[in-house]
């Protein structure tokens, strides 16, 4: 069952552990459909978060992340990888969560392009998306762990160390 708009809503510190365990869809181009556990998860907060993109404010780059919750945000490292975020909490209030890694594709930049993304996912709604959505997996009986996010040594200190990655402990 495809996750519903209320899931997306929730702040990003609820949303980002309740997503490990989820299976990630993706419909590619040629009709195939491919099913993903996601595994590790990062989640960054707002304006205030200096880790976040949205910490600078309202930007072109940031302009999805002020809208609803569930609206996929997407943007190049490197010249090279997609990392792919969905969108949490309510508009106006710019929250995304990072998916850093899926069953058997480990890293972001990795996840991006065994998915084939780019920019035109770029604010694609999830919940009505006929391309990538996320639905609900079996129970993960598994143990979540969170680590500090990783990556992000732009950031000061306090946020640095907050402990808003979450993964499976192996």
């Amino acid at each position: 069952m495809r996750l519903k708009q209320d899931f997306f809503d929730r702040d990003v510190l609820e949303v980002a552990p309740d997503l490990i365990g989820k299976v990630l869809v993706r419909k590619f181009d040629d009709g195939r459909v491919e099913r993903y556990v996601i595994c590790e998860t990062e989640a960054y907060r707002g304006e205030e978060d200096a880790a976040c993109h949205a910490h600078k404010g309202l930007t072109i780059r940031t302009e999805v992340m002020y809208g609803n919750g569930g609206n996929i945000y997407v943007y190049l490292i490197y010249g090279m990888y997609w990392l792919l975020n969905f969108v949490t909490g309510q508009k106006d209030q710019p929250q995304a969560v990072l998916i850093r890694g899926l069953e058997g594709i480990n890293g972001p930049g990795r996840v991006g392009r065994a998915l084939k993304l780019d920019k035109s996912f770029y604010g694609e709604d999830s919940v009505s998306s006929d391309r990538l959505w996320i639905e609900n997996g079996d129970a993960c009986a598994c143990k979540i762990i969170q680590t500090p996010r990783i990556g992000i040594d732009y950031a000061a200190d306090e946020w640095k160390n907050k402990t808003w990655r979450f993964v499976i402990e192996k």
